[in-house]
């Protein structure tokens, strides 16, 4: 089968098709004939290192396809059925060897396509609105990115549950598509300091959180903009790791709590990760959620992919198809 490998750490270039053994499932794993596959900065993170990964590997933490083949003591799922996964790597390719507790049945009513695009993205939404921050109505919330690909979840999400949504965006159509996912405000980066904006909009009494994906460059001025005892929700860097700091700043701000949280941790057992997934196909379903898709890449061109995602030229969701051709 064709795979994307990466043998060395460094830019798009690492990233090789090559043709490797179909892998085989062993006991309580299924192989999965792929469809589709998420393109996200934790594979960015992977391939240049900042995150470690033993080489060489094939990239990709989320995708769907079909059952084709099951390991001893499988009883869910069967071959034949649709399904999709998050946080398990090599989804870069065209089949994949999965833990069948992580596959996920994907509805008649949601499309592989779909149902790739909601799953690590969509899970980090539900977690982060639901359990990090559990948020209730009327609360003020500042959403990073908002025309990202969790950014635009997670704004609807935030809504859904009631409350008044600010987001950063960069350029004038991601402000748009961040208006259409219901958000109240939005500032654009590049023209305004988000912060005294944010601190403006509240009466100067601030967010109760903040859900921050970018990391270096808006860290000091996230923390600036939440009220006593708000929350900084930093689940990402794209613009690089955050740097060492003294606690007591979180004393200075207000008593706010600072959290890293990662979706593998909310997502620690099938009960968990079903009752996530299956709100959320059933919000798709029902039309309270659009998931945007941004473009849908082919395996060959992975690199001109994550190019694109590193470059923030997306708005949205970042697809690889895995199909054979």
């Amino acid at each position: 089968m064709r795979a994307i490998r990466i043998h060395r750490s460094g830019g798009p270039e690492v990233l090789q098709l090559e043709d490797v053994p179909i892998p085989q499932p062993g006991p309580a794993e299924a192989r999965v004939r792929l469809t589709t596959a998420g393109i996200n900065f934790t594979d960015i993170y992977q391939r240049t290192g900042q995150y470690k990964s033993h080489l060489p590997f094939t990239p990709g933490m989320e995708g769907s396809g079909v059952v084709e083949a099951t390991g001893e003591g499988v009883i869910e799922p069967q071959v034949g059925d649709r399904v999709a996964f998050a946080m398990h790597p090599g989804a870069y390719a065209e089949q994949v060897v999965v833990p069948a507790w992580k596959l996920v049945p994907v509805p008649a009513t949601i499309s592989l396509e779909v149902a790739a695009a909601l799953m690590l993205q969509g899970l980090t939404a539900h977690y982060l609105s639901h359990s990090t921050f559990p948020i209730a109505p009327g609360q003020a919330v500042l959403v990073h990115a908002a025309a990202g690909g969790v950014g635009l979840l997670l704004t609807q999400l935030a809504k859904r549950l009631g409350a008044y949504v600010i987001g950063t965006v960069s350029t004038e159509e991601k402000e748009r598509l961040a208006r259409d996912a219901g958000a109240d405000t939005i500032m654009r980066y590049t023209d305004q300091d988000f912060a005294s904006e944010t601190r403006r909009l509240t009466a100067d009494r601030g967010v109760h959180v903040v859900y921050d994906s970018v990391g270096r460059t808006t860290f000091d001025g996230s923390l600036s903009v939440l009220r006593p005892r708000g929350y900084l929700v930093l689940y990402g860097q794209s613009s690089g790791p955050v740097a060492p700091f003294d606690p007591q700043r979180l004393n200075a701000a207000g008593s706010v709590f600072l959290t890293r949280p990662s979706l593998g941790h909310y997502m620690a057992d099938r009960e968990e990760l079903l009752e996530r997934a299956q709100d959320l196909f059933e919000a798709v379903t029902t039309g309270a959620l659009k998931v945007r898709i941004d473009r849908i890449w082919p395996l060959d061109q992975a690199a001109e992919a994550q190019k694109a995602l590193e470059g923030r030229h997306t708005a949205g969701k970042v697809l690889i198809n895995c199909k054979a051709p």
